[in-house]
């Protein structure tokens, strides 16, 4: 059954990052429930709860998965559950190395963060609107990877 939104997980310890992504969420054309995690560990114990439904779109802070990268994306990369999830992995200060180490390790998008607002709403956008597209004409995600 297709939902009529997507679900959004924000993992973002920086207070600005996530109002400036809350915002964009909320302003979306297409509609979204999102739920924003201040740690990745509570992300990690929010995911493993059954009753908690798959997002489509698994937004980390790189600054974050730095920390816990390799036990985080294999928990999130092993587990069933998370198979149609795309994650995003964003960040302001990504060396080219990093970008292409993610998508192996299993991020589906590595994003950086534009300097100002216009620009990463824009960004946002279009990634919730490509994912709009996967999600309602049931497209494989598996083989889904983007470099912005």
């Amino acid at each position: 059954m297709i939902k009529d939104y997507l679900n959004i997980i924000l993992v973002e310890e920086d207070e600005g990052k996530r109002i400036f992504f809350e915002n964009i969420f909320k302003d979306s054309k297409i509609a979204v429930r999102a739920n924003v995690l201040h740690h990745i560990q509570s992300a990690l114990q929010s995911l493993a709860e059954e009753d908690i439904p798959a997002p489509e779109i698994l937004w980390i802070s790189k600054d974050l998965t730095e920390k816990y990268a390799s036990e985080f994306l294999s928990e999130i990369k092993g587990d069933i559950k998370f198979n149609n999830t795309i994650l995003v992995i964003y960040s302001d200060n990504f060396k080219n190395e990093d970008k292409d180490e993610f998508l192996v390790k299993g991020a589906n998008i590595v994003m950086e963060l534009p300097d100002n607002y216009n620009d990463m709403k824009k960004i946002v956008n279009e990634i919730i609107a490509i994912n709009w597209q996967y999600h309602t004409s049931g497209f494989n995600r598996n083989n889904f990877i983007m470099k912005l």
